[in-house]
């Protein structure tokens, strides 16, 4: 067998196509599970957050771990207390992890964690932000704030860790881009707001490369903007969706006002503009993309 890692949020979007692509390189995978599953390939190992359980087994012969556990942002409004489960959901497992890692005394290779976009806020206009900006101060950027604090008890342990932020990552597997197409596919199209907001971006492959990157290459460590060079603003992501769809985009903008009814707070997920510089990839790295432009990505995430 291979070098073992092990995920947490094994099974969502970027989870399940990066386990396909550490288990063609040779990798041994493991998943961290609340839930009875079987997978193909993979070993999962029980753990229950809320009573500080985790399976010790699951550690045994770790090389790598990959953080990527946490519930879905914009999948329900945000109640007080779906916040507190947002940040807490990214939070308390990984720091369950690093007590057990330190009762153990077991020390992995490197720890990659995920992370937000929505570090530097959630609407910020035309800033443009490189890793060396400083964080935002609303609820998203909590979110991250905590997140990557979190992460960091890993770091304190003398593990290399590495956070990558991540903006809408590009997939027919799940996402925004397949309820983006949905009514574009329909002939419906239509910008979000003012259109204008700008969307940091990268295509499924090229973040689960990325997380790949991070954990062999030793020089990588810290945070990195996991995006694209490239960003594009909600007006030209839909019609470069239309185009490529080959459907007309004549709809009108969804109004801002009828987005925040319809999702409180929320809404600042599809409303809000935030522009991410790669400096630290781009400069630092020799991580080269496959999809480097939204027209190309586009076209192999819709066809």
């Amino acid at each position: 067998m291979g070098q073992k890692v092990l995920i947490t949020g094994g099974t969502g979007l970027i989870g399940k196509r990066l386990t396909e692509l550490l288990l063609q390189k040779g990798y041994e995978v493991a998943y961290l599970s609340r839930k009875k599953t079987n997978i193909k390939s993979v070993q999962v190992f029980d753990w229950d957050i809320s009573k500080h359980y985790m399976d010790e087994k699951s550690l045994e012969n770790v090389r790598y771990l990959i953080h990527l556990a946490g519930a879905g942002v914009a999948e329900k409004r945000w109640t007080e207390d779906r916040k507190k489960t947002i940040i807490s959901s990214r939070t308390d497992s990984i720091i369950l992890i690093a007590r057990k890692l330190r009762e153990l005394n077991i020390r992995p290779k490197a720890l990659i964690s995920a992370s937000g976009s929505s570090y530097y806020g959630e609407d910020t206009g035309d800033i443009r932000h490189s890793e060396a900006s400083p964080p935002g101060n609303d609820f998203l950027s909590k979110v991250t704030l905590e997140w990557e604090k979190a992460a960091d008890s890993i770091a304190d342990l003398g593990v290399r860790t590495v956070k990558l932020r991540t903006g809408v990552v590009l997939s027919n597997q799940g996402g925004a881009i397949p309820k983006i197409a949905l009514p574009a596919r329909f002939g419906f199209g239509a910008p979000l707001g003012s259109g204008k907001q700008w969307m940091p971006w990268i295509h499924i492959d090229d973040i689960c490369r990325m997380y790949i990157e991070a954990m062999e290459n030793e020089s990588w460590t810290g945070a990195y903007n996991a995006v694209t060079g490239s960003p594009v603003t909600n007006e030209e992501l839909t019609k470069k969706i239309c185009k490529v769809l080959g459907k007309p985009q004549w709809l009108p903008n969804v109004p801002a006002f009828t987005l925040k009814l319809a999702l409180g707070e929320m809404s600042s997920v599809v409303l809000g503009s935030s522009y991410l510089i790669n400096q630290r990839v781009t400069t630092e790295t020799g991580f080269r993309y496959e999809y480097p432009e939204i027209g190309a990505a586009l076209q192999e995430v819709l066809s």
